[in-house]
This record gives structure tokens, C-alpha cells and sequence, in this order.
């Protein structure tokens, strides 16, 4: 509640920083390199990495220093992976549903999602964002195949050097609520793991923005999220 009214009170001034933040901040490229291939010769795993600009590897030079490369790295000793990312800057979990749809590739045995700074950004409420998660979840179980989803929750925005206070603040408070209420859910669902992506909240390691990962945050998003396939894959 108080979250709420602090909210309402503060409204003019989000509203201008916000403004003034997409005017400041540089809009750093998606980084080349491949977006589907293979590597390594072990036990077949098809992977897919769908969502934002963080998912599209902005704030490393290549998609080799991205999620994807670094991920395909740590896995292709142990598996043969065919890989394929699916990802935009601006996407929300709307306009990735969209996206997925349209995907003619299907039997992938994991999916690992970034989203969720879009939607708060473009005032989704809380309501809608996780039922548009579920939405997602059942089209990449159903039409998609994947048995495994790997879902990151949002970044610690409070930390985020580009944002002023008190929008710093306010989405902060809101991606780490909507990230308890992700967790608490994604708990219930088999074969399907909540990502925390707090694992480090050392903002040197950001990319030139303020906003984005930087190499080593991409790398330890990596770590994290190879543990769990090796843990869900390797007998």
C-alpha cells in the first residue's frame, strides 16, 4: 500500500525522469554474430533463448561475450548443442508470445527467458505480466516442445547506474516484488526454474550505459543457468 501511494505522490517526477532517461541514455547495439548453430559433441540438447535486449546479448561486443556464447561455451562439452536465439531489444513477454508463435522450429528440450524491464517500463500491471508468463510458458511447453524452462527474473534495477532516484526506487521495488510473486509461482511447475539474476550487484560490471549487463554479468548469468541443465540433463 505504501508502495502505492508513494507511487501516486511521485508520479510527476517518473513520469519526467522517464522521459528523461530514454533521452540520456545511449542506445547501445545488439552485438553481431551468429543467432542459431551447433557446437560440441555429447548428448543432443536443443536450447532457445528468447526475450529482451539483455537476451539479445546488448552490452557485449559479440554474441560470443553475450548469454548465448557464453552458455553455448560452458554446455558444449557436455552436449551437442543446437542453439538458436530468438530476441530484441524493446521485446516484452506480449510481443515474445508473438514472436514464439511464429517459430516453425519446435522440440527444443530448454528455454531461457529475459524479460520483464520492458513490461514494468511500459506500466503492465502485475496481473496481466503473469498471466502473459503463464501464456508463454504454455505455448513453449505446447507448441515448442521444450521440457525444460529456465525463466530469469528481473535485474536488480535498484542498482541501475542510469536511473535517477526516485524512479530508481520505484522500479526497483516493483521488479523485486513481481520477482517474489514469479518465484513463489514458478515453484509449483515441474522441470521449470526461477533464474535470480542478483547474483552479483557490482555495477562496475554493467555495460557503458548503466542499464545493461556487461561480459562478466553475462558470463555469470551463464554459470547460473548451465548449473541447472547440467543438473536436469546429465545422468
Amino acid at each position: 500500500m505504501f508502495h502505492q501511494l508513494a507511487a501516486i505522490a511521485l508520479l510527476p517526477i517518473l513520469i519526467v525522469q522517464g522521459f528523461y532517461v530514454r533521452w540520456r541514455t545511449p542506445l547501445l547495439p545488439e552485438p553481431p554474430g551468429p543467432r542459431i548453430g551447433s557446437a560440441g559433441n555429447g548428448s543432443p540438447l536443443r536450447l532457445l533463448v528468447a526475450g529482451d535486449s539483455a537476451a539479445a546479448g546488448v552490452g557485449a561486443a559479440s554474441q560470443s561475450e553475450a548469454l548465448i556464447g557464453r552458455l553455448v561455451t560452458r554446455l558444449q562439452d557436455a552436449f551437442r548443442v543446437d542453439w538458436c536465439l530468438e530476441a530484441e531489444t524493446g521485446a516484452t513477454t506480449r510481443s515474445t508470445i508473438a514472436r514464439l508463435a511464429r517459430l516453425e522450429a519446435s522440440g527444443f528440450d530448454v528455454l531461457i527467458t529475459s524479460l520483464g524491464v520492458n513490461d514494468i517500463t511500459g506500466g503492465v500491471g502485475t496481473k496481466t505480466w503473469l498471466k502473459r508468463q503463464r501464456d508463454l510458458r504454455s505455448l513453449a511447453r505446447s507448441q515448442l516442445g521444450v521440457t525444460q524452462l529456465i525463466i530469469a527474473g528481473l535485474p536488480p534495477v535498484d542498482g541501475f547506474p542510469a536511473l535517477p532516484q526516485p524512479l530508481r526506487w520505484y522500479l526497483g521495488s516493483r521488479a523485486k516484488r513481481l520477482n517474489e510473486i514469479l518465484e513463489n509461482e514458478l515453484a509449483s511447475e515441474p522441470f521449470t526454474h526461477f533464474l535470480d539474476l542478483r547474483f552479483t550487484l557490482d555495477a562496475t560490471l554493467m555495460a557503458s550505459d548503466g542499464f545493461h549487463p556487461g561480459p562478466a554479468i553475462y558470463d555469470g548469468w551463464a554459470r547460473c543457468a548451465a548449473e541447472l541443465i547440467f543438473r536436469a540433463h546429465l545422468v
